[in-house]
């Protein structure tokens, strides 16, 4: 409910400053126990993959290490482009130096066909970044959603940096893209509701 989504945000908001300052590092190898905790519990998801999502047994299989395989990516990104300055061309003698942090709270909103691959991308992108994030799975897949996120606390992410909001996409979605303390949306899913968040972002 809206209320619960609104103390989600201010959770979120508070968790920002500290999570963005935790050295790139330590978010790289924390993505990366999530990643060996994925390994260590494929079948329990790929059943869930199956229950919810109706997807046949390969196509679990292949969720898994495509989840897996996301959270490897990032947590690689986090340490290449996050970690120390990045030195850039001084054409005439100057010191360039590009520096990367956290936009603040991402809303990552993920759909039905994709619940573990997709879901875990988006998230665990966010979070290499130093974003917190509040992530909205389709409301047909909520049990994965929630398994991958119980892995994500184990693995040490902490649980104000990731909360899940299950629900109406269309009432949640809504509040969290209005809230101006949102710093960016990750969205897979139909184009109307892409356009739908476009405009409200943009106003």
């Amino acid at each position: 409910g809206p209320e619960l989504v609104a103390k989600a945000l201010d959770v979120a908001e508070q968790a920002f400053p500290q999570w963005d300052r935790t050295p790139a590092t330590e978010r790289a190898q924390l993505i990366d126990r999530f990643a060996d905790l994925l390994e260590q519990n494929k079948h329990e998801l790929i059943a869930l993959c199956s229950r919810e999502a109706g997807k046949i047994m390969q196509d679990g299989i292949d969720e898994v290490r495509e989840a897996i395989d996301f959270c490897r990516y990032y947590a690689n990104l986090a340490r290449q482009h996050f970690a120390a300055p990045i030195q850039l061309p001084g054409p005439t003698g100057e010191s360039n130096q590009l520096r990367l942090k956290g936009r603040g709270i991402f809303a990552c909103i993920s759909p039905w066909n994709f619940p573990l691959a997709i879901f875990t991308g988006q998230v665990i992108a966010a979070l290499a970044a130093g974003n917190t994030v509040l992530a909205k799975p389709a409301a047909q897949t909520n049990l994965i959603a929630f398994r991958a996120v119980q892995l994500m606390q184990e693995a040490g992410i902490p649980k104000e940096a990731v909360q899940l909001l299950t629900g109406s996409g269309s009432k949640i979605g809504r509040q969290l893209t209005e809230d101006p303390r949102i710093a960016g949306v990750a969205f897979t899913g139909s184009t109307e509701v892409a356009l739908l968040i476009n405009r409200t972002l943009a106003a």
